[in-house]
């Protein structure tokens, strides 16, 4: 039996050394540069490819991708523990050539990608050359995609697109884009999508307005309309129809991600809450010794174990199976904690520091907004809800019977059948 909570010492002495680099040259960047995926801007590019080449030099470029592409191949526990690292900077993920949506483009691209796809699309996305997006969402469908309404269809040796894609992700920036679009409107609900590359310079492709969270001084959130958009008819990605299919290859990694980084914003803000307890007086004692901010403290801190668990535990899994669909009650249920442990240390920590809490001169306002993004992004919450009760209940069958099987008088004549006769024996011998 196998049962450990420690890292190997070659491992840890990466992340140590991740741990510096990213707190001493990434996470400054966050206040000089703009965003992470203007790759081209003269400023970002004065300072980022120099970083990155620390990192490859290191030995930690893009390593969830196989040494085949370039990366070190590692499972998802130790890209775990270096996505904790990685989310305490929006710069941190691109410079170590994990940032989304091209992550999980990249791994669709590496499966489903002919070798022409691999060298002008994935190659350059590999080396931080270019960056993409991801264009699924419909403004009508929600989380839905089998209300979808963005059609492809076949015309000669070409596929023409027409349609409305919403919050498009980094379409701003991006070189290419991967749609997700319906081709086959009578089949079953999850054989009618299929998956494009469309180069985003095609003609018909309109970016009808960016849009940007409330934090965010300049939206990289697309609104687009694809207007009679013709790309190649080999610009289909997998099998017609297996849109769903060929999207399950980005996603269970992607939450995993998430989740860790987000374990590392909520440890900054956790570890700005507690300075500010012992930094502060009011009424004559510093807060640390008020109990309404002591459990605000003890709450925080274990949630945020309880959360970080789970997730290591899941990357554990995923690590050990091989195979996420062993693994979808875990993802789903890292994913409902996700906003809600975020949300609650931050808010926490927003009303510790009172009206600076509040103010744009701290973090915690952004954060805030930014749990509830993310109880939205990937699936809302409550759909992952329901994955997890239905996973649960695959355990467990129905009563037989009018009562329950943890009924007490039932439970009881069972118990005196199978000892009462020794009861007695045991009673007359007193």
């Amino acid at each position: 039996m196998a049962w450990d909570f420690e890292t190997e010492p070659e491992f840890q002495t990466e992340l140590d050394w991740m741990d510096a680099f990213v707190r001493e040259e990434v996470e400054p960047l966050d206040f000089v540069l703009g965003s992470p995926y203007d790759i081209h801007n003269p400023k970002n590019q004065k300072i980022v490819p120099k970083l990155q080449g620390e990192v490859r030099k290191r030995g930690l470029w893009a390593c969830h991708l196989g040494p085949e592409l370039g990366g070190q191949g590692y499972g998802q526990l130790k890209l775990a523990l270096m996505n904790e690292i990685l989310g305490r900077s929006h710069f941190a993920p691109i410079v170590f050539g994990c940032q989304a949506p091209d992550t999980g483009n990249a791994e669709i691209l590496a499966h489903f990608g002919t070798p022409e796809h691999k060298e002008k699309y994935l190659q350059p996305l590999l080396n931080g050359e270019i960056v993409s997006c991801y264009s699924m969402t419909e403004p009508h469908g929600g989380a839905d995609p089998k209300v979808f309404t963005t059609r492809a269809e076949l015309d000669g040796d070409e596929w023409v697109i027409n349609g409305q894609k919403w919050f498009s992700s980094n379409a701003r920036y991006a070189s290419f884009l991967i749609v997700m679009v319906v081709t086959d409107p009578d089949a079953p609900p999850y054989e009618r999508m299929s998956m494009f590359i469309v180069p985003k310079d095609t003609p018909g492709v309109e970016i009808i307005r960016n849009v940007g969270l409330i934090t965010e001084s300049e939206g990289h959130h697309a609104y687009i309309r694809y207007n009679n958009v013709r790309i190649p008819r080999n610009h289909l990605l997998g099998e017609r129809g297996q849109g769903f299919a060929v999207a399950q290859t980005r996603l269970g990694g992607g939450r995993i991600h998430h989740a860790m980084r987000t374990v590392g914003q909520v440890k900054k803000a956790f570890d700005q809450m507690c300075e500010r307890a012992l930094s502060r007086t009011t009424q004559g004692e510093v807060l640390a010794n008020k109990q309404m901010v002591q459990e605000k403290i003890a709450d925080s801190w274990i949630e945020i174990e309880q959360f970080r668990l789970l997730v290591m535990q899941t990357a554990w899994r995923i690590d050990k199976y091989k195979d996420y669909r062993k693994v979808r009650k875990d993802i789903a249920a890292i994913k409902v904690m996700l906003p809600k442990v975020f949300y609650d240390v931050a808010s926490r920590a927003l009303q510790l520091h009172g009206s600076l809490g509040v103010s744009e001169e701290m973090p915690f306002s952004n954060q805030v907004i930014d749990a509830l993004r993310l109880g939205i992004v990937d699936g809302p919450t409550e759909v992952h809800k329901v994955t997890v009760a239905r996973q649960v209940l695959r355990d467990y069958k129905p009563a037989e019977g009018l009562f329950p099987s943890g009924h007490l008088p039932a439970l009881r004549e069972q118990a005196i059948q199978k000892y009462g006769e020794l009861l007695e024996l045991e009673v007359s011998s007193f």
